[in-house]
C-alpha cells in the first residue's frame, strides 16, 4: 500500500510539469494574436488619418491651382488694356496644373465626408472659379458696377454697341415780384406791385447709341423727345392787387441732336486717373423759341402788353453749339472718383421775328452765352452688380446778346444764369447685357430746376 501511494504521488507530481507547459502552449498563441489585433487596428487608423489628410491637402491644392488661374488671367487682362490691345483670354486658357493622382481602389475608403471630390467641395462656398471660362466670367462679374460707372461718367470702349432709352423728368418753379413805380424818402413804395409765378414741367425721352469704334476711341449719338408744360401767373390782373391771372400753353415735339465723340487720352497710370477728350456738336433740329405767336391776355390803358404768353412751348434753342469737354475716372476700391470740365460754344443765327408783341415783327440775330460747366463725385461698389453715386454739378452761363436788324448788338439783362445741381444716383446689372440707372437731382441755385429724375437703360449689344 505504500509503495502504491508512493508511485501515484510520483505520477501526479511527474503530470503537473506537463499540465503547466501544455497551458503555456496554449496561451501563447492567443496573446500572439492579440497583440497582432492591437498592431492592425493601430495600423488601420492610422491609415484613415492619413487618407484624411491627402484627401485635405488635394482640396486645397486644386483651389490653390484655381486661384493661380484666375489671377493669371486677371493679369493677362490688365496687359491687355495697357497696352491697348482687347484680351482674348478665352482663345488661350492656361495651362491646367496636374493634380495629384487618386488613391487606389484596394485602399480602405475613408469616411464619406473626406471622400468628395475636389471640384463639389471648391464650388460649394470657396467662392472660386471650377474652369478658366468660369474664373474670366467672375472676373466679369466683379468689375461690372465699374464699367457701368465708367459708361455713365465718361464713356465705354470695349463694348461695340450700346443702346440705351432714358426718361427724365424736370420741375420748375419761379416767382418774381415786379416793381412799377418809385420810392419815396427812400423808405414808402408807390407804385404797383406784380407777382409774376412760372412752373414748368418737362417730361424727355432720349434715345443713345453708344458705339465703341477702338479701345480708344467711341461715338455717340442723341435724339430726345420732350413734351413740355408751362403754368404762367401774374398778380394785378385788372388793375386789383388782389387778383391772379393764369394760363397754360404746351408743347412737344423732336428736340435738338447731338452727336459726340470720346478720345481715350490714357488709361489710369498709377496716381493719373483715366483721362477722355469729349467733342460734340448739337444741331437745332427742335422748335426754337424766336417766332412763336404770342397770345395776348391783357394790356394797360396805355396799349401796352401786361399779360402775354407763348402759344406753344419750344422743344429746342434754335442755334448750332459745339462742346468740348475732359472726363476723369480713378479707381480706388471700393471707392470710383469720377469728374468733368468743359465749354460750350454756341453760334449766332438769324430768325423772322425776336419780338412777342403779335402786332410788330423785328427781324433780328441771336447769340446765346457761352457756357462752362464743370462737375465731380464719388461712386461706391456695393457688391458686383450695384453701385451708389452722389455728385455736384455746375453750369455757368453767359448773357445772351441780340441784335435787331440795323441795329447794334444788345445784352438781354437776366439770361445770364448758374444752375449747380446735387445728384444721387444708383446703378445695378440686372442682366449680363442690361443696367438699370437711376439719378435723382436737386437744384442748388434758382437757375436750376427744383429737382429732375432720370431713369435709364443702357443695352450692350
Amino acid at each position: 500500500m505504500r509503495e502504491g501511494g508512493i508511485l501515484e504521488s510520483t505520477h501526479r507530481n511527474a503530470r503537473r510539469p506537463l499540465a503547466i507547459a501544455l497551458a503555456l502552449v496554449l496561451l501563447c498563441p492567443a496573446t500572439v494574436l492579440a497583440q497582432d489585433a492591437t498592431i492592425s487596428d493601430e495600423d488601420r487608423q492610422r491609415m484613415q488619418q492619413l487618407l484624411q489628410d491627402l484627401q485635405t491637402l488635394k482640396q486645397a491644392y486644386a483651389q490653390e491651382v484655381r486661384r493661380l488661374r484666375e489671377l493669371d488671367m486677371q493679369i493677362q487682362a490688365l496687359q491687355a488694356r495697357v497696352s491697348g490691345a482687347a484680351p482674348q483670354l478665352a482663345a488661350q486658357p492656361p495651362a491646367q496644373a496636374q493634380l495629384p493622382a487618386p488613391a487606389p481602389a484596394s485602399v480602405v475608403a475613408p469616411p464619406a465626408a473626406a471622400t468628395a471630390p475636389a471640384d463639389t467641395a471648391a464650388r460649394s462656398d470657396d467662392g472660386y472659379a471650377s474652369t478658366a471660362a468660369d474664373a474670366q466670367r467672375a472676373q466679369e462679374v466683379e468689375t461690372r458696377s465699374v464699367v457701368d460707372v465708367k459708361q455713365q461718367s465718361t464713356a465705354l470702349f470695349a463694348r461695340r454697341l450700346t443702346l440705351e432709352n432714358g426718361i427724365s423728368y424736370n420741375r420748375y418753379d419761379r416767382k418774381q415780384i415786379t416793381l412799377n413805380g418809385f420810392l419815396a424818402l427812400d423808405a414808402i413804395f408807390l407804385g404797383n406791385i406784380g407777382i409774376e409765378n412760372v412752373e414748368s414741367d418737362t417730361l424727355n425721352y432720349n434715345f443713345a447709341a453708344r458705339w465703341g469704334l477702338s479701345e480708344r476711341l467711341s461715338l455717340n449719338l442723341d435724339v430726345p423727345y420732350i413734351a413740355r408744360k408751362t403754368v404762367y401767373q401774374k398778380g394785378g390782373a385788372g388793375g386789383a392787387a388782389a387778383a391772379v391771372a393764369q394760363e397754360q400753353t404746351d408743347g412737344a415735339g423732336l428736340g435738338d441732336i447731338s452727336a459726340s465723340a470720346n478720345f481715350r487720352l490714357w488709361g489710369e497710370r498709377g496716381a493719373w486717373p483715366e483721362t477722355v477728350l469729349n467733342l460734340g456738336v448739337t444741331a437745332p433740329t427742335g422748335r426754337e423759341p424766336y417766332g412763336i405767336p404770342w397770345r395776348v391776355l391783357e394790356r394797360d390803358d396805355d396799349d401796352f402788353i401786361r399779360f402775354a404768353v407763348p402759344e406753344e412751348q419750344p422743344t429746342g434753342n434754335g442755334l448750332w453749339q459745339a462742346t468740348v469737354g475732359l472726363s476723369a475716372v480713378k479707381t480706388t476700391d471700393p471707392a470710383i472718383l469720377f469728374g468733368n470740365v468743359g465749354y460750350v460754344r454756341s453760334f449766332a443765327r438769324d430768325f423772322d421775328d425776336l419780338d412777342n408783341n403779335p402786332a410788330t415783327v423785328n427781324p433780328g440775330r441771336v447769340r446765346l452765352g457761352d457756357a462752362f460747366y464743370f462737375g465731380a463725385g464719388v461712386a461706391f461698389a456695393f457688391n458686383e452688380r450695384t453701385s451708389l453715386s452722389i455728385s455736384f454739378s455746375d453750369r455757368l452761363n453767359a448773357r445772351a446778346r441780340t441784335r435787331y436788324e440795323g441795329g447794334p448788338w444788345s445784352k438781354l439783362i437776366g439770361s445770364d444764369a448758374n444752375a449747380a445741381t446735387m445728384s444721387l444716383g444708383v446703378t445695378h446689372a440686372m442682366t449680363p447685357n442690361a443696367t438699370f440707372v437711376g439719378v435723382l437731382g436737386i437744384g442748388l441755385t434758382p437757375d436750376a430746376p427744383d429737382f429732375n429724375l432720370t431713369v435709364k437703360v443702357p443695352y450692350a449689344l
